[in-house]
């Protein structure tokens, strides 16, 4: 089974650690960007910030040759 990241805003994500995601904090569209390039192996599922999710319409890159199912978070 693969690996749940969150990644967004610090106060959006933080808590999502109790539940056993990788918490990935970026609080400005550039570092949702480098996160989302970076991601680490094996994570198959990313829940996003709206904030987070919207960094990445403007760049929609996949990390490597794969791209993890997404979930947004209401605002």
């Amino acid at each position: 089974m693969g690996r749940v990241a969150a990644l967004g805003e610090r106060s959006r994500v933080a808590g999502l650690a109790l539940a056993g995601a990788d918490v990935l904090v970026a609080d400005d569209p550039e570092a949702v960007l480098q996160l989302w390039r970076n991601l680490p192996e094996g994570i198959d599922l990313v829940i996003l910030t709206a904030a987070a999710a919207e960094a990445l319409e403007s760049d929609p890159a996949a990390p490597g040759d794969r791209r993890p199912l997404t979930a947004v978070m209401p605002s």
